[in-house]
């Protein structure tokens, strides 16, 4: 399927860094998923129930990443993604992970793509 949801530029607030004293304080980084959904658009007959909720979608992201701590994004990344693929009616994520730590840069940033296992 190409039918995709985007979320972009989601801001959540979490504690991710290799050094303790990174992580010892909360610190917002940008969320971007794009979602492949296992049908397309049409037919949705403009309904909630035949699509996904991002808002949902948006308030898990925020959720799981201010659980606990991670030194890596990549660690980060791997959590966010599971929550999408978690929601019914997503087939792929491909989530990227943005974080704002070099001072000679915009942003550091990683991106993976996961499927929904087989049943």
């Amino acid at each position: 399927m190409s039918d995709h949801i985007n979320i972009k530029g989601l801001r959540v607030v979490t504690r991710v860094g290799v050094p303790d004293e990174e992580r010892a304080r909360p610190q917002t980084v940008k969320v971007n998923a794009a979602i492949t959904l296992a049908k397309s658009f049409k037919g949705f007959k403009d309904q909630l129930e035949n699509t996904i909720d991002y808002f949902a979608v948006s308030e898990a992201l925020r959720n799981t990443a201010a659980e606990g701590e991670r030194k890596l994004i990549e660690t980060l990344a791997e959590d966010l993604a599971a929550v999408v693929i978690g929601f019914s009616g997503v087939c792929t994520v491909t989530l990227e992970v943005e974080k704002f730590i070099l001072a000679d840069c915009d942003a550091v940033s990683i991106e993976i793509t996961r499927a929904k296992e087989p049943n």
